[in-house]
């Protein structure tokens, strides 16, 4: 037998399959003595996996009702698209992206496993650590940039309320101390939330969603209501028009919206682990990201409009536009939608994954609820206030750059999970040295090369205009510059291919192992 699959404790005498094809460890056979198993890394009980289609679309509802997604069409706008093709690259983005996130998704219901846990069969138990961190560097870097975002809307809107004395306030750092207490108490509001666990995120999320939409219904009535109707925006036609200066705009923006969701795409299993069966999480999913993404979309594009009617110029900045509201309540209203909508987002995007991802580092020694402080004090630490001002070098360049790797990793689990193994895993060696998953001293090197050769294609063209980027003009390597603008989806398609060619043929006779 070949290192791709070592000999292990066979699954059949330590695990069941329900009717429904969900499968759990029988009692005591969760090795919880072993280096890399911990409380939060095990497989959820079945009596435990109860979010229903609901609470997954109503988690996608929640998330997608955010400052940056309310902004999206906007981007597009300024790249000379007009509404209908902007919003038409979203919804098809979001369907696009919806499929790998399905796929990733299953092994969460059917197993009760994380991201980093089921990260373990492809790259090898100690290998699960290098797409672990990347995502988790991904959701720090996030996490810190959207609590100083969600800090300042609260700081321009208490700054409404009390008439322009919040911005008068004596400064630290070149910013008014009481920005900084905004900054602060998010922060330590948002951690509060996820230091409860994920049932309490769950019902947050319940809430969240509907209230978020129905504000951002609040603000669609209140500006057709000041400008009488909509139509200076939605009149505007195409810069690009729909022939050929039109497709060298549409593929690269369509890829940006795509990378808009790529990262829940790999960790999306942290989430679905505690679903009630497939169907649930299937059907929440779907429902919930790319109808709620398109029809957001819209609403943003109809608020703008009537802002344009009644400013003279289209304000897409959700909290700009809100801090124009003539009444107290009014500014009240959208503080807290604010406040909800930031929050619904940044912990379920950005402090669940790395929370996972640092417990799986080293399982007994960080927890969920440790993992997600470290989570805080990294978003903290990285100054967030300086990499907003200087978006080229953080947003553009390491989070373009880092989360062009996540496709490559995306395109590795869903070729190990659905071509490789056929859905099957044995739980128990995912969480056991010398099992079946540990290959070569923990690592896959198969997932390693795949890793390498699938990022060099994705981010290996990576080019700036001159004096407006750290990259080469021609390209980091010149003759995959024509790549630069697929990157998702060149490193999964190139990754998932070359994982197969190197898995399927030395596997072993256990491989797919029996569930």
């Amino acid at each position: 037998m070949t290192d791709t699959v070592p000999a292990g404790p066979p699954s059949a005498v330590s695990q069941t399959t329900a009717e429904d094809g969900r499968v759990e460890l029988l009692p005591g056979a969760y090795p919880s003595a072993s280096r890399y198993a911990n409380d939060d890394l095990r497989p959820v009980p079945l009596a435990d996996r109860h979010w229903g289609t609901y609470n997954f679309a109503a988690l996608w509802i929640g998330m997608a009702h955010n400052i940056p997604s309310w902004t999206l069409a906007s981007g597009l706008v300024a790249l000379g698209m007009d509404w209908k093709q902007a919003v038409i690259t979203i919804a098809l983005a979001n369907v696009i992206v919806l499929l790998p996130m399905l796929l990733t998704g299953h092994a969460g219901p059917k197993y009760g496993i994380p991201f980093p846990v089921l990260a373990r069969a492809s790259f090898g138990v100690r290998g699960a650590n290098l797409p672990a961190l990347i995502r988790a560097a991904v959701a720090c870097g996030w996490f810190g940039i959207q609590t100083w975002i969600g800090g300042q809307g609260i700081f321009i809107l208490l700054n409404e309320v009390f008439g322009g004395a919040w911005a008068k306030a004596g400064t630290i750092g070149g910013y008014p101390w009481t920005l900084w207490l905004c900054f602060v108490l998010f922060w330590a509001l948002q951690l509060a939330i996820i230091h409860r666990g994920m049932e309490t995120l769950r019902r947050f999320e319940n809430w969240a969603a509907p209230f978020v939409l129905i504000g951002a219904v609040v603000l669609l009535v209140w500006i057709a209501d000041k400008a009488g109707g909509f139509g200076p925006l939605l009149d505007q036609p195409s810069a690009l028009g729909w022939g050929t200066d039109f497709w060298p705009v549409f593929f690269p923006a369509l890829m940006g919206m795509i990378g808009f969701w790529s990262t829940l795409s790999l960790n999306i299993p942290d989430f679905t682990r505690f679903g009630k069966g497939q169907r649930a999480q299937v059907w929440g999913q779907s429902l919930g990201l790319p109808t709620t993404m398109t029809a957001f979309a819209l609403l943003s594009v109809l608020v703008t409009s009537g802002s344009q009617a009644v400013y003279g110029e289209p304000i897409w900045e959700p909290v700009e536009l809100a801090a124009k509201a003539d009444s107290v309540f009014g500014l009240l209203f959208a503080l807290v939608t604010v406040l909800v909508a930031t929050i619904s987002v940044n912990i379920a995007a950005n402090v669940v994954s790395p929370a996972y991802d640092l417990a799986n580092l080293a399982p007994k020694y960080i927890n969920f609820r440790t993992g997600a402080l470290i989570t805080g004090i990294v978003g903290v630490i990285i100054f967030p206030w300086k990499l907003i001002a200087t978006p080229e070098l953080y947003i553009f360049t390491w989070l373009g750059v880092v989360g062009g790797l996540l496709g490559t990793v995306a395109g590795i689990l869903i070729a190990d999970y659905w071509i490789v193994r056929r859905t099957r895993l044995a739980l128990v060696d995912l969480y056991t040295a010398g099992g079946r998953y540990w290959y070569s001293g923990g690592w896959n090197w198969r997932a390693v090369a795949a890793f390498v050769i699938g990022g060099a294609l994705a981010v290996g063209g990576s080019h700036s205009a001159p004096g407006k980027g750290p990259f080469p003009q021609d390209g980091l390597i010149p003759f995959l510059r024509p790549l630069a603008d697929y990157g998702w989806a060149i490193g999964l398609a190139s990754a998932l291919v070359v994982y197969a060619a190197l898995m399927l043929p030395g596997r072993g006779p256990d491989l797919p192992e029996a569930a």
